[in-house]
């Protein structure tokens, strides 16, 4: 049975969420009192400085395929393949055709794209690391979705039921037999028969 699309009240009044933002007078004479060897920067560049850097991060994020461990022991940032939810709805077909239209994602083989941010396999671990989170900025998002459907082979495949955390487990077990199979070749001589 096909669903009709009920169209957005464009008028309708929407919630905004307050934004939290860091990079603000008091965070900037904060960071110059405690580095004034940098008191010669402006505002405007200390906010420069503050982008650029969250820009690489996220550019890196979207040409690595094992993403970034983030400065400060904060966690990783990595995109996975998951497959594609069940309830999917392309919007904008929907609003074009009346109908409730689902969005396949042929392009990459039904699987779509999710931004993971974890802090669980960090090599010191802080108070109430189960309480952060992370959102990504409106560039890394969209960046993402440009490139996901032509590069989505090559990011790591993950189940929408199993934690991320699993992913390292698994990541540091394939690492100690490495360095147990190169301790073993060491020694190895093909010629020696004895």
């Amino acid at each position: 049975m096909v669903k009709q699309f009920k169209k957005p009240d464009l008028n309708a009044p929407r919630y905004r969420p307050t934004k939290l933002n860091l990079t603000n007078s008091d965070f900037y004479k904060k960071f110059i009192k405690e580095n004034p060897k940098c008191s010669d920067l402006t505002m405007l560049q200390f906010k420069e400085i503050i982008a650029t850097f969250n820009g690489k991060i996220w550019k890196t994020v979207v040409s690595d395929r094992d993403g970034v461990q983030l400065p400060e022991q904060l966690g990783y940032l990595f995109i996975g393949s998951c497959p594609r939810k069940k309830n999917n709805v392309d919007f904008d077909k929907s609003r074009k055709y009346g109908v409730v239209l689902q969005n396949q994602n042929w392009e990459s083989d039904q699987y779509t794209a999710k931004i993971f941010y974890t802090n669980y396999e960090t090599k010191y671990r802080f108070k109430n690391h189960e309480l952060w989170g992370f959102k990504g900025v409106r560039d890394f998002t969209r960046m993402v979705g440009q490139t996901y459907p032509t590069e989505w082979k090559k990011y790591i495949q993950m189940d929408n039921l199993v934690k991320a955390s699993r992913l390292f487990r698994k990541h540091k077990t394939e690492i100690k037999k490495k360095i147990e199979t190169q301790d073993l070749l060491k020694d190895y001589d093909e010629f020696n028969l004895n």
